[in-house]
């Protein structure tokens, strides 16, 4: 099953939002969640994950360009809820025209990952208390 999130149009402009919401979280049970993600051994940049708990609201994290990530749970706070998540990681971007000129304000990738890893994930992680190391090491065969 894909995940809400990952059906939208403008994953991005969604991620941003939520990190943006600015709602303090201090009485959840978070731990903090950062990694690595590489495909076929080289690091993956600008690849978007969603870790999304059973019960409650999903992390957002970017990979920067040596593949790693922190995962948000909003504006303001780091990490992601105690326990099983479901992992959702895309490098797709839509293209969004700004303006009345067209020109791209975002210019779109095509999705470079397998679709076990996005839309038909098989991907999960348990966050336990604490910090927790999470590393993806991606495959483009199966």
């Amino acid at each position: 099953m894909i995940s809400p999130m990952m059906r939208q149009p403008y994953f991005l402009t969604l991620c941003l939002a939520l990190i943006a919401s600015g709602c303090s979280n201090d009485r959840l049970p978070l731990g903090q969640v950062s990694g690595t993600v590489t495909l076929d051994g080289i690091p993956l940049e600008n690849a978007y994950l969603e870790f999304q708990p059973t019960n409650g609201r999903s992390s957002l994290g970017i990979t920067d360009s040596s593949g790693h990530y922190i995962l948000n749970y909003d504006n303001e706070t780091k990490g992601a809820l105690i326990g099983a998540h479901k992992v959702f990681i895309t490098t797709q971007i839509e293209s969004r025209p700004v303006g009345e000129s067209g020109e791209p304000a975002v210019v779109g990738r095509k999705e470079l990952l397998p679709s076990r890893y996005h839309s038909n994930s098989e991907l999960t992680a348990d966050v336990k208390s604490g910090t927790n190391t999470v590393n993806f090491d991606l495959t483009t065969k199966k």
